[in-house]
């Protein structure tokens, strides 16, 4: 079993910053790039991949930040600029690239990290929608850096991680598991200026984990439990959802 890596830009704006990404990605020996409704790309962008204008040219381009992590099974923003007040929930927990790599030594699957715009980075609720959160330290004197640097440090620290035997769970059905538990903080009349904060922390909770399948159905069998138990009528909203209820059973 393997580990990869996507890498997903979100709308960057200086087609030579793409150029080095595609390079950067070459040296540590990745290819999987993918462009949120990038700049154009034209002949600075060519010249500045050197030798990786096949990882520029085969990116994938897409209008969403959902369509570009389609079929990965962890998302994991990047963030130059992090918060060390508690109450600031959404940039917390931050990690190092090189606490990452301890992290996913033992997972198996397809891991995307994102990086936001130059000029703005993400905006929250795109923040809200990562399962981790990792920084790259520098100086407090001018903490944020080129988009092509920061880039190369992270795949440089994330170097030689071949992955393990403990497959990550698919991230539809981790997205399922999330839905799941935003529903139930529903049912139970969780106060309202207190839910959102709880839902990130929950997914940022799980995020980390590296849940396995079995565990996520494991977990999504027991909100299911809960909801009998209360009375509420269960959804089924999609056939592999109605599936995913199935096979549930047998982990409990």
């Amino acid at each position: 079993m393997s580990l990869e890596i996507r890498i997903i830009l979100v709308e960057p704006m200086y087609q030579g910053n793409v150029g080095s990404v595609a390079r950067a990605m070459k040296n540590f020996g990745h290819a999987d790039l993918v462009l949120v409704n990038p700049c154009k790309l034209e002949g600075e962008a060519r010249a500045m991949s050197s030798h990786a204008r096949d990882v520029l040219e085969g990116a994938r381009i897409t209008s969403t930040l959902e369509e570009a992590v389609e079929g990965a099974d962890l998302r994991i923003g990047t963030t130059g600029v992090g918060s060390l007040k508690t109450g600031e929930h959404i940039r917390l927990p931050l990690y190092t690239p090189r606490e990452l790599k301890e992290k996913l030594k033992a997972c198996s699957g397809t891991v995307a990290i994102l990086f936001g715009r130059e000029d703005s980075g993400f905006t929250n609720d795109e923040l809200k929608s990562f399962d981790m959160l990792i920084t790259v330290p520098t100086s407090e004197i001018y903490p944020i850096m080129n988009l092509s640097h920061a880039v190369a440090v992270v795949l440089y620290e994330l170097s030689e991680l071949e992955g393990g035997n403990n497959p990550l769970a698919d991230g539809f059905d981790l997205q399922l598991l999330y839905g799941h538990l935003e529903e139930l903080l529903e049912e139970i009349d969780y106060r309202p200026h207190k839910k959102d904060k709880t839902f990130l922390m929950l997914r940022r909770i799980f995020g980390r984990a590296g849940l396995t399948p079995r565990e996520v159905q494991t977990l999504r069998g027991v909100i299911r439990r809960i909801e009998r138990k209360m009375g509420y009528a269960l959804k089924e909203p999609e056939t592999r959802e109605i599936e995913a209820s199935e096979s549930m059973e047998k982990f409990i």
